[in-house]
């Protein structure tokens, strides 16, 4: 059904699921690094089982069992009864990537992934055979505690009055009321009360009293309570702190009416069909046989487990009670099982909308124009309305662009387990460092980047690294590094992958080239033409084909795919440093700052975050550099001169560049270079129309544009057409003729 609740219920789980998976991974990361305090590991295993409990209200059996299994030894680090070890955060990570796979293959429908089973096995075995045994002994008994029937966790204080009578004696009365918002944000009374028995000796039992008869219960209502007395050397605040994370879903009362420890020990002592837990009215027998029953086939747990009174005692000499003063570990300020709320839109139209803010933009710059052309004065009230119309329309823009743009930190958790599975092929220790997470990217861009991003993180590992043993012979750590990273520079979005491993083998490439008969035996390349070489198709230096390499499928692909996202992609390698690969990207917003200039009586764009300053030539500026080019001396150093109307076929090359006006512009690996241009009209915000659909790469030019007399202007790319500029700016014939 298009309009089913259920489903669109489900489809949030499921998008809540992938956040929880990335705070999974973010903890692990800090694991791996060495944070091991209690929060962090509390993270994962919050994570974890808010997966769990949303998938069991959808009735994801197999997402549940893994997730349960992999909470238990969560909890048991979190108790300090398991300690970490390397190997163990290894497998905590696979057991992270395994969870990701369980999750995608419960919202697809698909079976379940291969090697969970396994996985779970290695994860158990961490708890030795002598807990395995305890846990599987109250695995049954503790899945059915969540639905409070009675807990009795400790009995071992004395609750006689004080004879001295002291104040300080009296055990600490609190009722504990959840709401239904706190069973919807995955949490589960349990566990707070667990973590209430890690703090003392308490003794608790829970109120059934409220429950209605079974064909009036909502399934998503709150009936239970709990009422507990705790140790009266607990202090109060230490029994807040536990509940810090669901205050503003439940219902504390501290020191009920009943002041005594009649309350509680009644309740304990009750049996579960006592008529006085039935005071609704609407209840037709007081006996909850059936209800016990019906929970028990629902869950397929034995009869005896079902009926069970009370849970049995937790063991107090595996989880050392803390000092008085200690509170337990705070939720972080964030929560990571409450994310924001989201809305879930149709990408079309925030394309729409897109379009519509660029459409608003060019209507703002004719307005503009119009105005200006009727010269009005800078004070008068349309000058003034016009002002504030360009900056609402900025604001706008802006966070349209927003809505769009994503972080590109889902992309990079996603290498990180590509990494760990290739190292593993090839049996190599390698591991990730990422840089510029929060740097946005396009949407589109992103789910294009993954494949490769693969081909390059999956060569890094297999190509760029060495193996462990010749690593330690070259002086270097036997794990190896690869770095990725991302960054808006010059207008454009870099990733970079690096590795730290012992560079392109230049002889080994060529040689490989020359036998496939790519190039003459006889060619002279340079560094960086026998580097690009790794780009054509079928070439590959692998001596035999493995799992990952080998089959002369990869990096010409990734140009390919690249280049078809409008970007471009380099390669700068070192003898014994390591290689990294650079891809340059657009930005594929709707708007951008532009400078306009004219050259040839033609309009251009120039980006403006690809300018670094305008300057105007003088005599002692220019420079001669062989038959047909100049460069420029501009603060000390020397930059090479273009001139935009020859490059773009606009006119030959001019005569003399003296007074003449250059745009200095940056690449993305820092070099300079200056741009020729007539004049300089102004500033200006323009809407990207993109070219590459309807007449593909056009070398130099990244887009186009409508401006606000309604003329068509090209948006150029700076390092794309240097990078292909013939850089003439003399005529040889000229020069000799004067």
């Amino acid at each position: 059904m298009p309009n089913d609740p259920m489903a669109e219920i489900k489809a949030s789980f499921f998008i809540e699921c992938d956040e929880l998976l990335e705070s999974l991974q973010d903890a692990l990361t800090e694991i791996d690094e060495g944070a091991h305090d209690g929060e962090t590991i509390n993270i994962v295993f919050r994570a974890v089982h808010s997966i769990k409990g949303g998938a069991g209200a959808f009735g994801l059996d197999a997402l549940v069992g893994f997730a349960h299994r992999y909470e238990t030894v969560m909890d048991e680090i979190r108790s300090g009864r398991l300690d970490i070890s390397p190997e163990a955060v290894k497998l905590f990570f696979q057991a992270a990537d395994l969870l990701a796979d369980e999750v995608h293959a419960a919202r697809d429908g698909l079976p379940e992934p291969d090697g969970a089973e396994a996985c779970l096995k290695d994860l158990e075995a961490l708890l030795g055979t002598d807990r395995m045994i305890e846990e599987e002994a109250t695995e049954e008994v503790s899945d059915f505690q969540p639905m409070g029937l009675s807990l009795d966790l400790d009995l071992d204080f004395d609750l006689s009055p004080d004879p001295s009578g002291s104040a300080t004696s009296d055990p600490h009365l609190l009722r504990f009321k959840p709401h239904a918002e706190l069973y919807a944000s995955g949490n589960e009374p349990l566990h707070l009360l667990r973590a209430l028995a890690e703090l003392g000796p308490l003794q608790i039992a829970a109120d059934l009293a409220a429950i209605p008869s079974l064909d009036a219960i909502d399934p998503e209502a709150a009936y239970l309570s709990w009422e507990m007395q705790i140790d009266p050397v607990i202090e109060e605040s230490a029994i807040l702190d536990v509940f810090d994370f669901v205050e503003d879903v439940c219902d504390l009362e501290f020191g009920s009416q009943e002041t005594s420890a009649d309350r509680v020990t009644s309740l304990a002592s009750r049996p579960l069909n006592d008529p006085s837990f039935a005071q609704p009215d609407d209840i037709p027998s007081p006996d909850f046989d059936p209800l016990l029953t019906a929970l028990s086939t629902a869950r397929d747990l034995p009869e005896s487990v079902a009926t069970a009174p009370a849970a049995p005692e937790m063991p107090q000499e595996d989880a050392p009670t803390p000092p008085a003063a200690t509170a337990p570990p705070r939720a972080p300020s964030t929560p990571v099982a409450e994310p924001g709320a989201t809305v879930r839109v149709d990408l079309e139209r925030i394309d729409r909308l897109v379009n519509l803010v660029g459409e608003l933009v060019i209507n703002q710059a004719m307005l503009a124009q119009s105005v200006t052309e009727a010269g009005l004065p800078p004070n008068s009230p349309v000058m003034t309305g016009l002002e504030a119309f360009m900056m609402l329309t900025r604001d706008i823009q802006d966070s349209v662009m927003m809505i769009r743009a994503q972080p590109v930190k889902p992309l990079f958790q996603r290498m990180a387990r590509i990494v760990r599975e290739a190292s593993s092929a090839v049996g190599k220790e390698v591991k990730l460092r990422t840089e510029g997470e929060a740097t946005e990217v396009d949407k589109t861009v992103i789910e294009r980047l993954a494949d490769p991003l693969t081909h390059m993180i999956r060569n890094a590992v297999d190509h760029g690294l060495e193996a462990p043993e010749t690593r330690v012979a070259a002086g270097k750590p036997r794990e190896g590094v690869i770095t990725l990273s991302a960054q808006h520079r010059s207008g454009r979005v870099v990733i970079e992958v690096t590795d730290d491993g012992g560079g392109i083998n230049r002889k080994k490439v060529f040689a490989k080239a020359v036998e496939k008969g790519l190039v003459p035996a006889d060619a002279q390349l340079s560094d960086t033409e026998i580097d690009n070489l790794l780009f054509l198709p079928g070439f590959s230096t692998a001596d035999q084909v493995s799992a990952l390499s080998g089959r002369g499928v990869g990096m010409d692909v990734v140009r390919s795919s690249i280049q078809a996202l409008g970007g471009r992609i380099s390669i700068s390698s070192a003898p014994g440093s390591g290689t990294s690969f650079s891809i340059s990207l657009p930005l594929t917003l709707a708007v951008l700052d532009g400078m306009v200039v004219t050259v040839a009586d033609e309009t251009l764009v120039v980006p403006l975050s690809a300018i670094l300053e305008t300057a105007t030539l003088t005599s002692e500026d220019i420079r001669a550099l062989g038959p047909e080019t100049h460069v420029i001396h501009v603060r000390g150093a020397f930059v090479p001169l273009y001139d935009l109307g020859a490059e773009l076929g606009y006119r030959a090359p001019k005569s003399n560049y003296e007074g003449g006006i250059v745009l200095l512009t940056a690449q993305e690996n820092g070099e300079r270079s200056a741009l020729v241009v007539d004049t300089i009209l102004e500033q200006r915000q323009v809407v990207i129309k993109g070219l590459q659909q309807s007449y593909g790469h056009i070398p130099g030019v990244a887009a186009a544009t409508i401006l606000g007399d309604g003329q068509i202007a090209l948006i150029l790319d700076p390092a794309d057409l240097v990078h292909n500029a013939s850089g003439r700016t003399r005529i040889p014939d000229l020069t000799l003729a004067g």
